[in-house]
């Protein structure tokens, strides 16, 4: 297995325990973190402060038991694709959301430079609404 692949799989640890330091600690100072257009918090934000306030603030405050969970990964050189299936409830609505998902990750030199996500945004928004 890759560095770069146990980076993410540490990511994702991380992530599904709550520590947020830990996964910020991951990001490159200038990462371009995309959301996919339609999901919720769709857009590109630049630098981990960015990510932290426009995505996981949100997902810590408007989703209860939000979890991002990788089935499998795929990597070659500096990228690192994680599929698998998300899952929580949005707390507006109350309503479940459940979605498969491809994730690919760019490192440099162990840091995450770059995150662009793909999902069906049509089952987030239905959680939403």
């Amino acid at each position: 297995m890759s560095v770069n692949t146990e980076v993410i799989r540490g990511l994702y640890v991380a992530f599904a325990s709550g520590d947020v330091p830990g996964v910020l600690g991951a990001l490159d100072k200038d990462i371009r973190w995309t959301e996919a257009e339609g999901f919720p918090y769709g857009g590109t934000y630049v630098g981990p402060d960015a990510v932290l306030t426009n995505v996981f603030a949100k997902l810590g405050s408007e989703w209860d038991g939000f979890s991002a969970v990788p089935h499998s990964f795929v990597s070659e050189g500096d990228t690192v694709v994680a599929l698998g299936e998300y899952g929580g409830h949005y707390k507006a609505t109350g309503k479940r959301f459940s979605a498969p998902f491809a994730h690919v990750w760019t490192l440099r030199d162990g840091k995450i430079v770059r995150f662009q996500q793909y999902t069906d945004t049509a089952l987030a928004q239905t959680a939403v609404r």
